[in-house]
């Protein structure tokens, strides 16, 4: 079967596997996500997309055993953009970072092995162009001029 896998979550939190015929647990959810599988997680009930809490569910899973990812400095910093006016850039900002860190990862080993810095500096130039191409975007719609435009 091509496309989105459907796992469908029942009342009593069990979650079914559309695809495989056969209930899975969180574990095998992740599984999936690490495999770069493209599901969908939706009530049985009402068909309301649940991907997005189940994988928060997971990461709360992943951060309370072992390393974990985010510290709590961290974490109150992504809280403190909830409901601001940078909330969606901040999102499009981290969504792009992750994008290009992730692209760069099958790299890395033979960069490394070449000059460790340079596929770092590469990456922290990458995200400071980000940046201020979000700055930007959000100073244009704020009404501000561009502060590269000359003034006439």
């Amino acid at each position: 079967m091509s496309g989105t896998r459907v796992i469908k979550k029942y009342p009593n939190r069990r979650l079914y596997d559309t695809e495989q015929s056969r209930y899975i647990t969180l574990s095998d959810i992740r599984k999936l996500v690490m495999r770069g599988s493209a599901f969908q997680v939706v009530d049985s009930n009402s068909s309301e997309d649940l991907t997005r809490a189940i994988l928060l569910q997971i990461m709360l899973e992943e951060e309370s055993g072992g390393q974990p990812l985010f510290s709590a400095k961290m974490l109150a910093q992504i809280i403190r953009f909830y409901g601001g006016t940078m909330q969606g850039m901040f999102a499009r900002y981290l969504e792009q970072s992750l994008s290009l860190f992730t692209q760069r990862q099958s790299q890395f080993p033979n960069l490394l092995s070449k000059d460790p810095l340079h596929p770092m500096t590469e990456l922290a130039q990458h995200n400071i162009k980000i940046w201020a191409d979000v700055q930007q975007n959000f100073l244009r719609a704020a009404g501000f001029a561009d502060p590269k435009a000359k003034d006439e």
